[in-house]
């Protein structure tokens, strides 16, 4: 009963991580981990929760075990953990890109480091990157929680005066699609 209540009166950062331990502790006895490697991932969930929050908790756990059983110098393959999990190979990847990214930096990329990537993959001048970082900073409540390369690539297409061609180039150099930018972009107030 207590337990029950409990469950219903936790706010949504606590239930998920609930969830994402739930799912590592069972990830991690399904593949046979060390206990260091577990404390490493639970440390890895609440440094960088912010950048892991958007996937569902068996992608998160799979991505996050994997993790740290490389920093911990227990690396194991992929498949052996998802063998235990439901988790989606595609996915697992993208968090797990993402993680090594931020703890790589130190710190999760701003919009602006996306920009500036993006510009230099597609030889875009300085006056539009700096118009795109403008847009960013006017749009970023819209933006919120929204896939930085799409929304970089956005800003800059509308930046640009969404010239011809370039959406195409945006969308390869941001490893997405026209559409995905597009859509970006009508989200946005010029």
């Amino acid at each position: 009963m207590l337990a029950k209540f409990h469950r219903e009166t936790m706010h949504g950062y606590e239930r998920r991580l609930a969830a994402i331990g739930g799912e590592l502790k069972r990830v991690k006895e399904c593949a046979g981990l060390p206990q260091h490697v577990m404390e490493e991932a639970e440390a890895l969930v609440k440094q960088y929760f912010e950048v892991v929050a958007g996937f569902p908790p068996e992608v998160v756990a799979v991505a996050v075990l994997w993790t740290a059983a490389k920093a911990a110098g227990a690396p194991r393959p992929l498949e052996d953990f998802l063998k235990c999990s439901k988790a989606d190979e595609s996915r697992v990847w993208r968090v797990a890109w993402r993680l090594k990214e931020v703890m790589k930096l130190g710190r999760r990329p701003s919009l602006e480091d996306y920009v500036g990537t993006l510009a230099a993959r597609v030889n875009l001048p300085a006056s539009v990157v700096k118009a795109a970082v403008e847009l960013l900073e006017k749009n970023k409540r819209v933006l919120a929680g929204k896939n930085p390369w799409v929304s970089a690539a956005a800003a800059l297409w509308l930046a640009s005066f969404k010239k011809l061609g370039l959406l195409k180039a945006l969308a390869e150099a941001a490893g997405t699609t026209p559409t995905s930018i597009r859509n970006a972009a009508n989200r946005m107030r010029v």
